[in-house]
């Protein structure tokens, strides 16, 4: 990791580059993919499962044998632990559900909102270097809460045409059975455009690579929502003296282990901490079964010193980061003054990987800087709002004549007209 030490602001752009996702160099690729999804449906899925996964699958569709079979296979002691995050992870998106409220602007001017589920929706499910059976329960509960009428899954199989027992255990349990065995570009495609298989969706969901991401951005243009752009995995600490060296040195390395295109940064207004940090990152490195990503991760990585805790939030809302860690004194003040993160984890007892897994929050969140305007996924993402107004002859009465002059001061007469009629016919 480059230490870098009380860097003027003029160069804090070029300290928080991210590295180069690739996007542009696959944006090709996906596009030719798609385009023969659309055009040739399974028999497009089909041949690139065989080619990019290895899989010489005869049926896209998981059977329920297949789900139960594997819902078996799980242990007692994970499926213990990830009813425990099914449940933290449905208490925190239930109370996210809002009551319609009528708001009456004027006397006689009644208008509302009314929450509506998309009715189609495809989850995607990575399952290449690690099996995210995690963002099955991150996607799929408030899929269901919000009362999505069909839930479309999408993830990879193995070799064998296998789908990890984990990731259909979490499916079956959060009630999720229209699950396919499709990955990649192809996977976004079939839910995009719909193929014999697999039916199309109104909004797609999930991480993945940047072959996905790419897909993503391109169905996006004119075919189907997405959740929020995304790129490789990120965390940024906060640290002072009060921090745990061992402690910031694991957040740093569950982010790096991700992938070789993570970036994690450490922030901190104490030089003596980064030496700490520093120790203890090479010496957990060591013991971890992906050191090897880590190690790539690491190199686009700093450790950063600054003069005071206002230059740290200010450097925080520029970086605008996907994780958020502050491991300060004052960490809820501190907090309080940030203004672009996706997810934020307080004090020296909330790791990073609580969020990913159990506390209850959404793990699918905006990276690359997009949490400057985006949020994570909740479960308003699910959800279309539906705006209604009723007006009263008596409210029209009152508030007609200013729309009258300002659609006359727009030259839209007939708009005017629509209010004037009525006017004349009280």
């Amino acid at each position: 990791m480059q230490k870098v030490l009380y860097p003027p602001k003029s160069e804090w752009s070029q300290l928080l580059e991210r590295p180069d996702n690739g996007l542009e160099d696959v944006y090709d690729t996906a596009k030719s993919i798609l385009e023969d999804v659309k055009r040739n449906g399974d028999a497009a899925l089909l041949k690139y499962t065989r080619l990019f996964d290895g899989a010489d699958i005869d049926a896209l569709q998981v059977s329920q044998s297949e789900i139960d079979e594997a819902c078996k296979r799980v242990g007692t002691e994970l499926k213990g632990a990830i009813q425990v995050a099914k449940k933290n992870i449905e208490v925190f998106h239930e109370a996210q559900i809002t009551q319609r409220e009528v708001i009456e602007t004027m006397p006689g001017v009644k208008c509302w909102q009314k929450s509506v589920a998309i009715e189609k929706v495809g989850l995607y499910i990575p399952g290449g270097s690690a099996p995210l059976f995690s963002t099955v329960l991150m996607l799929g509960i408030p899929a269901k809460i919000a009362g999505c009428k069909e839930i479309v899954l999408c993830t990879p199989a193995d070799k064998s045409g296998a789908i990890n027992p984990a990731i259909l255990y979490a499916a079956s349990l959060v009630g999720v059975n229209r699950i396919y065995k499709l990955g990649g570009v192809q996977a976004i495609g079939a839910m995009a455009y719909g193929t014999e298989s697999v039916p199309s969706v109104a909004k797609i969901f999930g991480p993945g690579n940047r072959f996905v991401t790419a897909a993503k951005q391109l169905v996006s243009l004119k075919d189907v929502a997405i959740d929020m752009p995304a790129g490789p995995s990120e965390v940024m600490v906060l640290a002072d003296e009060t921090a745990e060296a061992a402690f910031v040195a694991s957040d740093l390395l569950s982010q790096a282990e991700h992938g070789a295109d993570s970036q994690v940064i450490l922030v901190s207004n104490k030089e003596g901490l980064l030496n700490e940090v520093e120790v203890e990152v090479a010496k957990q490195l060591e013991a971890l079964p992906r050191k090897e990503i880590a190690q790539k991760a690491l190199e686009n990585s700093r450790l950063i010193v600054l003069n005071n805790e206002e230059e740290m939030v200010e450097m925080c809302n520029q970086y605008a980061p996907e994780h958020l860690i502050v491991a300060m004194r004052n960490d809820e003040l501190v907090a309080n003054k940030v203004m672009n993160a996706g997810s934020v984890f307080l004090g020296n007892y909330s790791p990073e990987s609580a969020g990913d897994y159990a506390s209850g929050t959404n793990h699918t969140l905006p990276t690359h800087g997009y949490a400057n305007a985006f949020s994570g996924v909740n479960l308003d993402s699910y959800m279309k709002k539906i705006t209604y107004q009723k007006i009263s002859a008596s409210g029209l009465s009152k508030l007609g004549p200013s729309i009258e002059i300002m659609a006359e001061a727009e030259e839209l007469m007939a708009h005017k007209n629509a209010v004037t009629i009525r006017l004349n016919s009280m």
